[in-house]
């Protein structure tokens, strides 16, 4: 047996080429049905994501394997060969395992750390588990996978710090404010970039949403899907004096918020601090408004320095986490290698073993009056029945390897008797 991966992803493939290969929802199951029947496949599955197409298998032999991936790729996607060949990788064995744990840690991503490629593996598993297409050895190695990403977060810092714009933005009003959930946000305009703020917003618990735009309808519209009050353009400045986070991403092509408009309004506030997100190009906030005590004015260019430094730091954690996913390639193969019937007799033998002779010291340690000869023939007694007892199963194992069920045997055993370490993870 082998394990064998093939795919293309963004950083081979151009999006042309990876969306004529993706399987879609409506196709996966037919094609996960065409998949376990071709010749040499034991086990299967498909991730197809946006940036991602990969094919994972266990074969019965790995240059046999491949070819029939290849060749279902080709005609289950309806593309020649010829067009995705140069541009595939093919890993096998530890490197084809190393590349799923990576995938699953969110390190091999667009976005190191973002944490969408984990669901989206573990959705992946789900349907080609309930199609039957994945059996014992993709089942412990998707479940290693997972928990090889899970230390991967507890371990590291590698998904701490906001990447995007609109993420940086709600870190920022968490570090002014900690608390949200009594704050007010103003939001002006009702873009993309905005959008995604307010999501943020809302998963750290936000108190108010305030919308405006100069289309009302189209505020009421956005305040509707975010459980926010709508308000006419008119009321921005009488906002202005309440809330304490402004979000601002207009097509404006003049400052909608300037400094005189500001200046008088702080009175007003009593100096309580503002925060204020102008994410728009051209500008929405007119600069000079920093300068005012207890304003804190970032614009795009300052939160995307931010998603950079950022960036470099997730890559520094990157190589703690590859040290860990190192860790858990190692162990899934010591597992995988003890899928065979001689290491497993001789585990169980072992772990008897040390059994019989546990027990058989706490026994002699009570018995302190034995003679020699007494304490020989208990331990011989001891060592006859635990011989007795091993000869049925360890020549039913013997059997088993020439079973089509030899692994899911083995390891129902290993299972049992707790032979493996990688079970107490």
């Amino acid at each position: 047996m082998d394990i064998v991966l093939i795919g293309i992803s963004h950083k081979t493939a151009p999006v042309e080429l990876r969306e004529r290969l993706a399987f879609s929802d409506k196709v996966i199951n037919n094609s996960l049905n065409k998949l376990k029947l071709l010749p040499g496949i034991m086990e299967s599955m498909i991730l197809s994501t946006c940036n991602r197409v990969e094919l994972l298998a266990v074969v019965e032999e790995k240059e046999r394997g491949k070819s029939s991936l290849l060749d279902f790729l080709s005609y289950d996607r309806d593309v020649l060969k010829e067009e995705f060949l140069s541009l595939l990788y093919e890993l096998y064995g530890k490197k084809a395992v190393y590349h799923i744990f990576k995938v699953a840690s969110s390190l091999d991503s667009m976005v190191i750390g973002e944490p969408q490629i984990l669901g989206q593996l573990k959705e992946a598993y789900e349907v080609a588990t309930r199609n039957g297409s994945s059996g014992l050895l993709l089942h412990k190695l998707m479940h290693r996978a997972f928990f090889t990403a899970k230390r991967v977060r507890s371990e590291t810092k590698i998904g701490n710090n906001a990447v995007s714009i609109s993420y940086a933005a709600v870190e920022l009003a968490k570090k002014i404010f900690e608390d949200l959930s009594k704050r007010k946000v103003l939001v002006v305009g009702t873009g993309e970039m905005a959008e995604l703020a307010v999501k943020h917003l809302i998963s750290h618990n936000i108190g108010k949403i305030v919308v405006t735009s100069r289309s009302i309808e189209r505020a009421k519209e956005f305040a509707s899907i975010f459980g926010g009050n709508p308000i006419s353009f008119d009321g921005l400045v009488e906002q202005l004096e309440e809330v304490d986070i402004v979000i601002s991403s207009t097509a404006s092509p003049r400052f909608i918020i300037t400094y005189n408009m500001i200046k008088p309004i702080m009175k007003k506030r009593k100096n309580r601090p503002i925060f204020m997100i102008d994410i728009a190009v051209p500008r929405d906030i007119e600069p000079e408004v920093n300068r005012i005590a207890n304003i804190f004015l970032y614009d795009i260019d300052d939160l995307q320095q931010i998603v950079e430094d950022n960036l470099k730091n997730r890559e520094s954690e990157a190589k703690k986490a590859e040290i860990i996913i190192k860790e858990e390639v190692e162990k899934f193969f010591k597992w995988l290698e003890n899928l065979n019937v001689i290491p497993t007799i001789k585990s169980l033998k072992e772990k008897w073993e040390d059994i019989r002779l546990k027990e058989l010291n706490k026994t002699f340690s009570k018995l302190k009056d034995l003679s020699e000869k007494e304490r020989a023939s208990i331990d011989a007694m001891t060592k006859g029945i635990i011989n007795k007892i091993f000869h049925e199963p360890a020549t039913r194992l013997r059997r088993a390897e020439l079973s089509a069920n030899s692994t899911l045997y083995i390891e129902v055993i290993r299972e049992l008797f707790g032979l493996d370490d990688i079970n107490k993870d």
